[in-house]
C-alpha cells in the first residue's frame, strides 16, 4: 500500500527544464485557467441581467451552476485519467481551451432555460480537464521545493485575477452598455488566443517510461482513497467547493436584491474576491512551502466564516465591507493545496493526473453540483440569506476536517526526518 508521505523521493526524477521555461509554462497555465474561470463565472456575475430576461427562479439558477459542475467533474476525472494513459497533455489542454471558448458563444445565444442549461453542460465538459492536466504538468516540470508556489499560481493567480476580479467589473459594465449576450461573446475571445500561445510556447511534458507506467497500472480510485491525505483532500474539496460555488451563484443576487447595492457596487465587491485570491495564490501557497501545508489549511477555512457573516450583518462603510470580503476570501488560497499540492505529494508521480482528477472531480460532483441546487431550493423557501448561512457551516466544517491532515511540505518533512 502506498504511504501518506511524499512518493516522489522514492521514484527516479526526470531532468527538469530550465527555470525560465518553468516560469513561462506556469505563467501560461495560470493565464489559461484564468480564462477558464472568466468564462465559468460570467453567468454568475451576469445573472442579475439574465434572470429577469429569461424568467429564471432561484432553483433554476442553482441548477445552472450545478450542471456545469457535474460535467466539469466527469471531465476532470476522465480527461485526467486519459492524459495519464496516452500522454499528449499539451494537445488535450489546447483542444479543451478551444472548446470552452466556443461554449461561451453558445451561452450568449441561449434564449431559454433549457438552451442555457445545455450550453453550461457542454462548457463543463470542455473545462473540466484543464486543471488536472495543468497541475500534472507543473508536478512533472517544476522543482519540488517550489511546487506549492507554482501550483498556487497556476490554479489561483490567473483564475482569480481574470475570473474573480476582471470578470465582474468588465462583464457587468459591458452588459450594462451592450447587453448580457454581447458580454458572453466577449468572454469567448481570450481562450482562442491562449490556446495559440500554449501550442507554440509550451512543450509536451517529459513522458513516463512505458515499462514504469505498466508496472503499477492497477492503481485505481479505491487505492487512492485508502491514502489518508487523499481522502481528507476529497472531503475538504466537497466542503469548500460547495462554499465557493454557493458564493458565486448567490452572493451577487444577495447583494443586489437583499442589500440593495447597485450592480456596479456588487461588481466591485465581487471583484474584491478576485484581488484577495490573486494575492493568496502566491502568498498562501508560498507560505505553505515554508511553514507547512497543514497549519495553513486548518486556519484559512475558519477565516472564511467572516465573508458571509459580513455580507449579512455589516452595515458600515462599503470600503470596510470590501476589506471583510478580501480577508474572508483568503481561504481560496488553499484550493491548490488540497486539489493538487498535497495529493501530488502523497502518491506516486505516475498517477498524479488521475488522483488530481479524483480530488477535483469529486469536489465538483458532491460540492459543485449538489450545493448550488440545495442553496437555490433553500433560497426559494427561506430567502437569499439561506445560502450564506450554508457558507458559514461549510467553512467551519472545512477547518475541522483539515485537522486530520498529515504534513507533506518537503521543508517540513525534511526537518521532521
Amino acid at each position: 500500500m502506498i504511504g501518506t508521505t511524499t512518493m516522489a523521493a522514492a521514484e527516479p526524477q526526470p531532468v527538469l527544464r530550465s527555470k525560465s521555461y518553468q516560469m513561462v509554462m506556469v505563467a501560461l497555465l495560470s493565464l489559461n485557467f484564468g480564462i477558464v474561470f472568466f468564462d465559468r463565472n460570467a453567468l454568475n456575475f451576469l445573472m442579475p441581467f439574465v434572470q429577469p430576461d429569461l424568467g429564471l427562479n432561484n432553483t433554476q439558477i442553482g441548477l445552472l451552476a450545478g450542471a456545469l459542475s457535474l460535467t466539469w467533474a466527469i471531465a476532470a476525472f476522465g480527461i485526467g485519467k486519459l492524459s495519464d494513459t496516452i500522454g499528449h497533455r499539451k494537445l488535450l489542454l489546447v483542444l479543451s481551451t478551444v472548446c470552452f471558448s466556443a461554449c461561451s458563444f453558445l451561452t450568449g445565444i441561449a434564449s431559454s432555460f433549457a438552451l442555457l442549461l445545455g450550453a453550461r453542460l457542454l462548457m463543463g465538459v470542455a473545462e473540466g480537464g484543464v486543471m488536472p492536466i495543468s497541475h500534472a504538468m507543473v508536478a512533472a516540470e517544476v522543482s519540488p521545493e517550489r511546487r506549492g508556489l507554482a501550483q498556487g499560481i497556476a490554479q489561483n493567480f490567473g483564475s482569480n485575477l481574470l475570473g474573480s476580479f476582471v470578470a465582474p467589473v468588465l462583464l457587468v459594465a459591458f452588459a450594462t452598455a451592450f447587453g448580457w449576450r454581447s458580454a458572453f461573446y466577449l468572454a469567448g475571445i481570450p481562450g482562442i488566443i491562449s490556446a495559440a500561445l500554449m501550442w507554440f510556447l509550451i512543450k509536451e511534458p517529459h513522458a513516463v517510461r512505458h515499462e514504469e507506467a505498466q508496472a503499477d497500472k492497477s492503481f485505481g480510485v479505491m487505492d487512492a482513497l485508502r491514502i489518508r491525505n487523499i481522502l481528507i483532500c476529497v472531503i475538504l474539496g466537497v466542503l469548500l467547493v460547495s462554499y465557493l460555488v454557493t458564493c458565486w451563484a448567490f452572493m451577487p443576487l444577495y447583494l443586489t436584491q437583499t442589500r440593495h447595492f447597485s450592480p456596479d457596487v456588487m461588481g466591485w465587491l465581487m471583484g474584491t474576491l478576485g484581488i484577495s485570491a490573486t494575492i493568496g495564490s502566491f502568498a498562501i501557497a508560498g507560505l505553505s512551502d515554508r511553514i507547512g501545508r497543514r497549519p495553513v489549511m486548518i486556519t484559512m477555512p475558519f477565516i472564511g466564516v467572516i465573508l458571509p457573516l459580513g455580507a449579512m450583518f455589516f452595515g458600515g462603510s462599503i470600503w470596510l465591507l470590501a476589506a471583510i470580503f478580501f480577508i474572508g476570501w483568503g481561504l481560496n488560497g488553499i484550493f491548490p493545496l488540497f486539489m493538487a499540492t498535497v495529493p501530488s505529494e502523497s502518491v506516486d508521480p505516475r498517477h498524479a493526473a488521475m488522483v488530481l482528477g479524483l480530488c477535483m472531480g469529486t469536489s465538483e460532483v458532491l460540492g459543485g453540483v449538489l450545493a448550488p441546487f440545495l442553496a437555490g431550493f433553500a433560497a426559494d423557501k427561506m430567502g437569499l440569506a439561506a445560502p450564506l448561512w450554508m457558507m458559514v457551516g461549510l467553512a467551519i466544517a472545512g477547518g475541522l476536517v483539515a485537522l486530520g491532515l498529515k504534513e507533506t511540505a518537503p521543508s517540513q518533512v525534511k526537518r521532521a526526518g
